[in-house]
């Protein structure tokens, strides 16, 4: 990811007479409208519906043929797409951004690209340096929403560095890193300094292809990051006192099938965890480590929790008050945007900052984006049966007319 730089305003540390955990109970829901809650309900209802989901790029071209994309579009539009997209536009991008800082929440931008490995259109040199022209864009978006009227704080983009970098290579280089000794020519400080001269690099243990694909795709990272520049420096300067910096964000597992299938393929190691139990205590531990990590090494090791369990979310809470974490620290968190809101108002509305993924572009671009995102994280879907309950609560509430819910 990267931070587009605005000092922070100093938010208020952990209370002093102790740590109290936040309600989840749905009560922040009073800051949304009624439309915009039951668009929620049903989404979420239709994407826990398996051949929905499994179906969905075929469903969509069905619909096309038979409505018509301009009708078909504006069904996708009113729910979807309404739901999980900030918007095609640059101006129905700052819009839903505003929303989001006015409920306590900040933008995390997300380009929809990634690579399909047997594509040949989608791997190419080409398609790679689309991608980059994609990811610039959301830079100038990124400083073009700092220069809003408005507290914004960090404006985060999200990078994969597979759209624009072959995966094979990343596995390649991966591999060759993790051999005893390693490689000397493919060590951080030497990457660094070839994307920084642009000086054509020389790796032995690649073919001519793969270094030639290597350097444009430093090239490319390069462009990415130059607008930060001065961040860059001064997290340079700062790892080089102190060893690597490292971020993470931290994310269940959620492509369970996925993983297991290709294990399976290759006849390697089944790399997931054997059930939910044993996939909850293993973020739980990852968690306790990196919040450990951010008490000794502050913005040296920053870190996004990026978790829609409430169980990891009250954690993560209660350790960041008893190490002493400020709100306005290293640690920030993680949901997408359309889902999870029970939990992300609350934290919001806490002083927590908390990040939504926002897609945005056209349906044409999005829409086969979030599908295999869906595909990917039916787990997920199937498990947001609280956050309906709790949306079907506030609904039947406001349908009966009773006083507002006083947020705890």
């Amino acid at each position: 990811m990267l931070w587009t730089c605005r000092v922070l305003c100093s938010q208020a540390g952990p209370s002093p007479g102790g740590w109290k955990p936040l309600s989840f109970d749905g009560g922040a829901f009073h800051l949304k409208g009624t439309g915009e809650l039951t668009r929620a309900l049903l989404v979420l209802r239709l994407c826990a519906w398996p051949p929905l989901v499994t179906h969905g790029l075929a469903l969509q071209a069905w619909s096309q043929r038979l409505l018509g994309s301009q009708l078909s579009g504006a069904l996708l539009r009113a729910s979807i797409y309404g739901q999980f997209v900030a918007g095609e536009t640059i101006e129905e991008v700052r819009g839903c951004v505003q929303q989001l800082q006015t409920l306590g929440l900040r933008p995390l931008l997300a380009v929809p690209t990634e690579e399909e490995p047997d594509s040949a259109v989608k791997t190419g040199e080409a398609w790679y340096e689309g991608n980059l022209s994609a990811m610039l864009r959301c830079v100038d978006l990124s400083r073009g929403l700092l220069e809003s009227p408005g507290p914004t704080g960090n404006i985060l983009m999200q990078l994969k560095i597979t759209a624009l970098m072959s995966t094979r290579l990343c596995k390649e280089l991966t591999s060759r890193v993790r051999r005893p000794g390693g490689s000397l020519e493919l060590s951080p400080e030497r990457l660094a300094e070839a994307m920084d001269s642009g000086q054509d690099l020389q790796v032995s243990c690649l073919n001519a292809e793969q270094t030639q694909h290597l350097q444009a795709s430093l090239n490319r990272l390069h462009r990415v990051v130059q607008d930060t520049y001065e961040q860059l420096r001064r997290d340079a300067e700062a790892a080089d006192r102190a060893g690597l910096a490292f971020g993470v964000k931290l994310v269940r597992g959620a492509y369970l099938d996925k993983e297991r299938e290709v294990a399976r393929l290759q006849g390697t190691e089944d790399p997931t965890q054997p059930d939910y139990k044993a996939t909850s205590q293993s973020y739980s531990r990852c968690l306790e480590l990196m919040l450990t990590q951010v008490s000794h090494r502050g913005s040296m090791c920053p870190l996004m929790v990026a978790s829609h369990n409430e169980d990891s979310v009250h954690q993560a809470t209660k350790r960041m008050w008893e190490l002493g974490i400020p709100l306005d620290g290293p640690v920030c968190f993680g949901q997408l945007l359309g889902m999870c809101d029970h939990v992300s108002l609350a934290l919001g509305q806490a002083g927590y900052a908390v990040y939504k993924s926002i897609p945005y572009g056209s349906l044409e671009e999005v829409i086969p984006y979030l599908i295999r995102r869906a595909q990917e994280n039916q787990s997920v879907l199937r498990g947001a049966r609280r956050e309906q309950e709790l949306l079907s609560q506030e609904l039947r509430r406001r349908l009966l007319g009773r006083g507002l819910r006083v947020p705890h």
